[in-house]
């Protein structure tokens, strides 16, 4: 008689997903990213699109990251449906982290600054890419809880919202990295 091998279950997933969110904050930093906001203090909200944006723990582009909980979510359903839902979560992690280390790269700050409407935009604090990562989480878990309908109708306000509050949007903002229209660029800078 032969022991099976332990289960991987909520806690090593759990685990997992701490050494990777550990993993990212050491990367960021590393990278020469700032742990918080250089200001000097932490916000839960920072509201104003200015040079305080991306610095604390939600903003505008908070529900952009929950929207990708919601992409992963389904995306994982479709392709890797025979996998546990934690190995779906903690691949979803990966790519959410791996966003944030690609966001925060000079490459990809200069491109936010050219071709978007974040022309101050000098990357994350490390602070706001764990509340991104975490953001992802919870839209992933949301995605998991409503049905597709109403999945789909949140993420819909959550564009429109950010749309009429700060002229941008995931949608645009996708948009405007990969192919930069002058006449969006134009009418988000009010």
């Amino acid at each position: 008689m032969h022991n099976a091998p332990p289960r991987f279950g909520p806690r090593a997933t759990a685990l997992l997903i701490l050494t990777l969110l550990a993993a990212t904050a050491a990367t960021l930093l590393a990278m020469g990213r700032p742990p918080i906001c250089t200001c000097g203090y932490v916000a839960v909200w920072h509201g104003a699109i200015d040079s305080g944006n991306s610095q604390h723990l939600l903003d505008w582009y908070s529900p952009s990251h929950v929207i990708h909980g919601f992409l992963f979510y389904g995306a994982g359903w479709l392709l890797l449906r025979r996998l546990p839902l934690r190995f779906r979560l903690l691949t979803a992690v990966v790519v959410e982290a791996s966003w944030e280390l690609i966001e925060n790269s000079p490459m990809i700050i200069d491109r936010y600054r050219t071709a978007t409407m974040a022309l101050g935009y000098t990357g994350d604090s490390v602070l706001n890419s764990l509340s991104d990562i975490s953001c992802m989480m919870i839209g992933f878990a949301i995605a998991r809880t409503l049905p597709l309908w109403a999945t789909i109708a949140l993420a819909i306000a959550f564009e429109l919202l950010t749309l009429a509050v700060i002229r941008d949007n995931l949608t645009l903002n996708i948009l405007m990295l990969i192919w930069p229209v002058e006449a969006i660029r134009h009418w988000q800078a009010g």
